[in-house]
């Protein structure tokens, strides 16, 4: 269904502005080639080239962006505020009717002053401007909250499924849209204001999670953005849905058993899917040569070469460690896995206990909550479930010499309130994920990953600075 509204949304987008380009005496192609397309809007509209540029620029884009299509359609006297309504929320509609009423033509650049005083209209320069920022604003603000946003992958934690420098479109409708906990702040600020990093929302007024109907539930291996857990704790103390922004693969879904034996992931008993592109650290070692660093580079590879000559650490797909074991110099390619039995070297494991052994390539078994389970409060129990209880579901909890407390009353079992998730990064041996920090409560979800629209690689050339094969990609 979300393919479908997807589809339509840009197939009858695209035909309207095919069919204005032609009423505005440009070639309707142009309309298909994105900036090339707002570059000629903006000879259209009387607006600067340069404004294309700022077509890249985090939050200035909205600004432009918005501005620049009320611009065009006022070219073609839709000045209204339902036109700019429509321009901003249902371009696949009106676009087209626009462009095939013949009674519709186009009247010059809007943005001219000559345009101004052939076609006067009651709003001065100032109003419209002033006019046009706060429904920008406003229109931005909605299709965030309810519908999409934009996202940039910061970090190697899913590589290499999605790169550093991938944008993403993050879908909000599909699990539903979670409503504004912390209403009261500034537009287009996360949690921090740009420049003077003071915060950018006021917690003192906060309203309970509540989430709309979505499209669907959270599916096993789902790539999903949501709400960093951790940062509910000092220094952060971050209200939930001002908690930073973390995309990571669902590996378990509520009531789930997940595993993990020698790397591998084992839900419900059973191998969990590998994802094709998921990397982890292997051990490379050659006859003694030194490896050929321009072969390494233009592999778009992490790592480098240990303290023992001949001897290199990479994170690797698989395919990737089969390129390199076909190397005249390469001896041995093999995986890096920490031994059953072997507690993590930084000792920074869930639940965080003294003496517990698993570590990231051998973890488990845990059980993932789900909403009304009823777990026993013993020993075993309480060190992976307390945050859960005290932290995401607001209750107090004690133990006494004569057992359990919960908001103090003593207690041998606890019925859960939300669903729970498991998330982990493909990059297996890269990545702080769930085996380090735990669950991943519900109203911390804030969207499903739906495809790359833009990918730029920051180690490439002026040329190739735009990987062009991941523009577009689906992720899956």
């Amino acid at each position: 269904m979300l393919t479908a509204f997807l589809v339509l949304f840009f197939l009858g987008t695209q035909v309207g502005l095919w069919l204005l380009f032609v009423k505005a005496g440009r070639k309707g192609w142009e309309s298909i080639i994105p900036f090339y397309r707002e570059y000629v809007i903006t000879q259209l509209t009387g607006r600067p080239w340069w404004w294309v540029i700022l077509l890249i620029v985090p939050i200035v884009n909205l600004f432009i962006g918005i501005g620049l299509y009320i611009d065009f359609v006022k070219c073609f006297g839709r000045r209204s505020f339902l036109d700019q309504v429509g321009t901003i929320l249902i371009p696949f509609i009106v676009f087209p009717l626009w462009g095939a009423d013949q009674k519709i033509t186009y009247w010059g650049a809007s943005a001219t002053e000559d345009f101004r005083k052939k076609y006067p209209y009651k709003k001065t320069a100032t109003r419209e401007w002033a006019d046009a920022i706060v429904f920008a604003v406003v229109a931005a603000t909605l299709i965030r909250t309810f519908l999409i946003e934009a996202y940039m992958i910061p970090s190697g934690s899913m590589e290499r499924s999605l790169l550093v420098g991938d944008f993403l479109f993050v879908s909000k409708i599909n699990y539903g849209p979670r409503l504004p906990m912390t209403p009261i702040a500034f537009p287009f600020a996360h949690h921090t204001m740009p420049l003077i990093g003071t915060k950018a929302y006021w917690d003192g007024l906060e309203m309970d999670y509540r989430r709309l109907p979505g499209l669907q539930e959270i599916k096993r291996n789902d790539v999903v953005v949501f709400n960093y857990p951790m940062e509910a704790d000092a220094p952060f103390n971050r209200p939930v849905d001002k908690r930073e922004n973390y995309i990571k693969r669902a590996i378990g879904v509520p009531g789930d058993t997940i595993a993990i034996v020698n790397a591998q992931v084992y839900v419900n008993g059973k191998p969990g899917i590998t994802p094709v592109e998921s990397q982890l650290m292997y051990e490379v070692t050659t006859d003694g040569t030194a490896l050929n660093m321009d072969r390494i580079n233009d592999l778009r590879v992490d790592g480098g070469q240990t303290n023992t000559p001949g001897q290199y650490v990479f994170y690797l797909t698989p395919s990737l460690a089969k390129t390199m074991q076909g190397w005249a110099n390469v001896k041995e390619v093999k995986p890096i896995i920490y031994p059953k039995g072997t507690p993590e070297p930084t000792g920074d494991i869930f639940p965080h206990i003294a003496g517990i052994t698993w570590n990231r390539d051998n973890y488990g078994p845990i059980i993932v909550p789900h909403k009304g389970w009823n777990v026993t409060l013993d020993s075993l129990t309480v060190p992976l479930y307390e945050r859960a209880i005290t932290i995401y579901e607001g209750n107090t909890f004690e133990q006494k010499a004569d057992g359990y407390y919960i908001n103090g009353s003593k207690a041998t079992s606890y019925t859960f309130k939300m669903d729970y998730y498991w998330m982990m990064g493909d990059n297996r041996h890269n990545s702080l994920d769930s085996r380090f920090w735990g669950f991943v409560p519900e109203d911390h979800i804030v969207g499903k990953a739906l495809f790359v629209w833009l990918s730029l690689d920051d180690k490439g050339s002026f040329f190739d600075k735009i990987r062009w094969s991941r523009i577009f990609m689906g992720i899956h």
